[in-house]
């Protein structure tokens, strides 16, 4: 996706297009979020986007420090079931705090979607995980950043898919590649017949281990 101001304003996203909107980077690329239930609320000093981050070991903490070098997000909550980890977390975030502590820790994320308040859910979970609370979020009217891979099998990534189409929000899957200029362009001349049709696809592991494995 293009990439906009850091600092953008969601009353001024408002006042352009007719929906809530706000910008946040995430893993090198830029997830930009319009329409929520709280689309109402944007008031003054809480023209800001709110976030949960769902999963708080490894990834999960990217997208923690991700989020909160936002100036108009506020990290909102952090949810994961296990009581050492959320403790952790929390822990780790009051002693970065600057101000008052307004995150909250939740140990399932449908306490979060609860909030009508939340816009967004970032999802950083266990791999089994990214579908079912893709379309949780959905259902809750929650635009989603979620990481790779989506699903499991085809047909769950169609119910993610129809769920998006139902409900509206924006989902953004965490395939940033796909989103680069090269690829883009490269996807584009196969599309339109400038290069020759793709017979056999070629991959290469950069594992060390991988290799000397393949090696013995």
């Amino acid at each position: 996706m293009s990439q906009t101001n850091n600092s953008i304003n969601r009353r001024q996203i408002l006042k352009q297009t007719g929906v809530a909107a706000a910008a946040g980077w995430m893993a090198g690329s830029q997830l930009i979020i319009t329409g929520t239930k709280a689309s109402g609320q944007i008031n003054g000093a809480n023209d800001r986007v709110r976030i949960a981050v769902a999963g708080l070991n490894g990834r999960g903490q990217s997208h923690i420090g991700g989020w909160r070098g936002q100036k108009n997000v506020e990290l909102a909550y952090v949810v994961d079931p296990a009581s050492k980890v959320l403790a952790n977390t929390m822990n780790s975030l009051e002693k970065r705090a600057t101000d008052k502590l307004v995150t909250q820790g939740v140990d399932d994320i449908r306490k979060a979607l609860d909030d009508d308040s939340l816009d967004a859910i970032s999802i950083a979970t266990p791999n089994h995980w990214h579908s079912l609370m893709t379309i949780w979020a959905a259902q809750a009217g929650k635009h989603v950043y979620v990481e790779k891979p989506m699903s499991h099998d085809i047909e769950e990534g169609r119910v993610v898919v129809a769920a998006q189409k139902k409900y509206g929000v924006v989902i953004q899957h965490g395939t940033q590649r796909r989103s680069d200029a090269g690829i883009a362009g490269l996807h584009e001349a196969l599309k339109s017949g400038k290069l020759p049709r793709l017979k056999s696809p070629m991959a290469t592991a950069a594992n060390r281990d991988r290799e000397s494995a393949l090696n013995r």
